[in-house]
């Protein structure tokens, strides 16, 4: 898979690479670490069956970890090529799950936990709920997602789910909710019915696919894709430290431009 993949799927991996792994050890460490800080706790929800842990990893802008190899391989390659190189880096976020996984979040009703389980809690990253009525708003507007997986887990042990092809209807969709409307107000636009309907037609109409991978291998992710978490399969096996990925996903400063924005 490359760019042409990338383009018409919204994803592509990367094989095995010694820069990647040599990374990924690395940052492995830095992840149990992470998981055992009381200072995270609150990021282990889902009773305890999903480490969400944002910001988790201590790394620089150029992901590089305290004492660790820099942050290189094919992966970075490809955004460095493609989509304008690396900008400065967040904390990496620690995502782990555990057997059990989905159980429902503090004040999930049943509805929502059904969606968990059914639709893989299918989302666009930076799309966000406010406000009492559960509407939505775009509040961070990502470049792109990079998953890097950190230890040796079983494929179906709660892996990526990705509707390939969604980045296209999605970018419809949001394009026809900001029709109009001056660019600096887009974060201010109730995006919610384009939203739902723009996924519901995702549902109907694009390939549900899992993604997994081993430590040195990666994946990269378009940011307007539909994707979500599958639930931990039965006899799906993990380390004690569960399924463990680091994700790096840079928000846009520059969101709203029209050739390089978020919507291109």
């Amino acid at each position: 898979m490359g760019w042409q993949d990338f383009l018409t799927r919204g994803w592509c991996d990367f094989p095995a690479d010694a820069a990647t792994l040599a990374w990924a050890r690395h940052a492995h460490k830095a992840g149990v670490q992470a998981l055992a800080d009381p200072a995270n706790a609150d990021w282990l929800q889902c009773e305890g069956t999903w480490f969400i842990g944002v910001d988790a990893l201590p790394n620089d802008a150029q992901g590089q970890l305290p004492g660790g190899p820099e942050l290189a391989g094919p992966a970075l390659d490809f955004i460095t090529a493609h989509l304008g190189g690396v900008p400065d880096l967040h904390r990496g976020q620690v995502s782990s799950v555990f057997p059990g996984y989905p159980r429902p979040r503090p004040g999930e009703g049943e509805a929502a936990l059904r969606y968990r389980i059914k639709r893989d809690a299918a989302h666009v990253d930076g799309v966000k709920m406010f406000g009492d009525a559960r509407r939505r708003k775009v509040e961070e507007p990502h470049a792109w997602v990079l998953g890097l997986p950190l230890n040796d887990s079983s494929a179906d042990a709660s892996p990526l789910v990705i509707w390939e092809g969604s980045h296209v209807i999605m970018r419809r969709a949001f394009a026809a909710a900001f029709d109009g409307i001056p660019s600096e107000q887009w974060g201010d636009v109730d995006v919610t019915d384009a939203y739902t309907a723009a996924r519901k037609q995702v549902f109907e109409t694009c390939p549900r696919v899992t993604v997994s991978a081993k430590p040195g291998q990666a994946y990269l992710m378009h940011r307007l894709c539909l994707h979500g978490v599958a639930p931990w399969a039965e006899g799906a096996s993990a380390p004690e430290e569960g399924r463990m990925i680091a994700y790096f996903r840079p928000e846009m400063s520059e969101w709203t431009d029209p050739v390089r924005g978020w919507l291109s």
